[in-house]
């Protein structure tokens, strides 16, 4: 049982008020996810028939996770200082109605446009889920609960391209958005009865807060999240470049229907579940025998997923690529608990939610936004099709290969950033 500590004594938080706040967040990353998967499911036919060019697939996803990116300061900002609750409730409702409104587009300005708002919406998710589950679990256990949490997102990604292909072959493209937006409302209603923590605020400044560059200010002082944050840009290059773009890859190489790809690829991305679980519960054990267990988990995770993702495009996604894209699903997943574990070993409390919404700019802005793209640009100069794509996410894997030194550095200050934040309470919010 996790313990929170209040102003009349202790708060105890553990049993169903904590495992109440990790059901509804974990669904509520597995819709996340359904609703930014079903687009790259569904890439192809939408092409076609809106008459698009790769560049411009890329870009509207490019936009998508900008919208994540630029939002993330403010919203992770308001969750510190507001509610946790109640903005991942607004959110799951603005996400939820601009996924359906996406599937209204006509041409490429009216996919482009609500895409756009979707990452606006999801911008603040991910630091409010994470800042709630760390803080209602111990630290012995949050990688777990992060693992847990990680699960719920590699259902998530893996429904989206599976009922996705399949609802787009029988009833067209449009359908899957209008089909996942109906979920995400009913969990922001439940989201809203989630127990949240007091909000911290800091006496010295004006209002009672912290403005927004002193906080920011703070997370850079800290010299793992430096390294961290980098790292994240690097490797999510590669990471969103792939989600991005495998379906439709494996419609090109082995040339197939959305459904038949969405299903293959869904059920790969099935075993992130594995890595999800096995990544959590690695990266605490380790955590126990190495005060840098966690970081160094990430690190290994990283190196092993880039090495697996230019096996897989040798391959040309044969039966042995099949293989390799099991292994990557797994290796690729396992680094997440521990990173969303890391975003708040190392940081005070009233930053927990801040922490993660920088690495989520960082990690977008700095690196994964782009990947997209940059990867169907690159397809279109070489020809497009699928040697072009091919050859495109191989330049991609140079980011995982950038990812893996800069954690690796960033590891040498994890242990002394831990110990600074060591000893600090949470307050229960009345």
């Amino acid at each position: 049982m996790s313990k929170i500590m209040s102003e009349k004594g202790e708060y105890k938080t553990g049993g169903w008020s904590a495992h109440y706040i990790l059901i509804v967040c974990s669904l509520l990353y597995m819709v996340n996810q359904m609703d930014r998967q079903v687009f790259s499911a569904v890439l192809q036919p939408m092409k076609i028939e809106l008459g698009l060019t790769d560049a411009q697939c890329g870009l509207a996803q490019t936009v998508f996770i900008l919208g994540t990116a630029l939002f993330s300061f403010p919203i992770a900002y308001l969750i510190d200082r507001w509610s946790r609750r109640k903005t991942l409730s607004l959110m799951a409702l603005i996400w939820s109605a601009f996924t359906f409104v996406t599937g209204l587009g006509k041409n490429f300005i009216g996919v482009l446009i609500p895409r756009a708002v979707v990452g606006v919406g999801e911008a603040g998710f991910v630091p409010g889920g994470v800042a709630m589950i760390s803080a209602v679990y111990s630290k012995k256990s949050t990688a777990k609960a992060m693992g847990i949490f990680n699960v719920a997102s590699a259902i998530g990604a893996a429904l989206g391209v599976i009922l996705g292909g399949i609802i787009s072959q029988k009833f067209g493209w449009r359908m899957p958005f209008y089909f996942f937006a109906i979920p995400g409302v009913i969990l922001a209603i439940l989201a809203f009865f989630m127990k949240d923590y007091k909000t911290q605020v800091e006496p010295k400044d004006s209002g009672g807060t912290t403005s927004l560059v002193k906080s920011i200010g703070r997370l850079l002082k800290v010299r793992t999240l430096v390294w961290y944050y980098l790292g994240y840009a690097a490797y999510m290059f590669m990471f969103t470049s792939v989600l991005s773009w495998f379906p439709s890859f494996i419609m090109r190489v082995r040339n197939v229907d959305e459904a038949t790809a969405g299903t293959l690829w869904g059920s790969i991305c099935l075993l992130a579940i594995v890595g999800a679980f096995l990544g959590g519960f690695l990266a605490d054990f380790w955590q126990k025998k190495n005060p840098r267990g966690r970081i160094l988990l990430a690190t290994i995770a990283w190196l092993l997923s880039s090495i697996i993702l230019i096996g897989i495009l040798l391959t040309n996604f044969n039966s042995i690529g099949v293989g390799l894209a099991a292994a990557y699903a797994i290796v690729g997943t396992s680094a997440f608990p521990a990173l969303y574990a890391i975003s708040q070993d190392v940081v005070h409390v009233k930053d927990k939610g801040l922490s993660m919404g920088l690495a989520i700019f960082a990690q977008y802005l700095l690196g994964g936004a782009w990947g997209p793209y940059v990867i169907g640009s690159i397809s279109d100069g070489l020809g497009g099709g699928a040697s072009g794509l091919s050859s495109a996410l191989m330049i991609s894997t140079a980011g995982g290969f950038i990812a893996f030194l800069l954690l690796f550095i960033g590891s040498r200050f994890y242990r002394a950033d831990v110990e600074k934040v060591s000893q600090e309470a949470i307050i229960a919010e009345r």
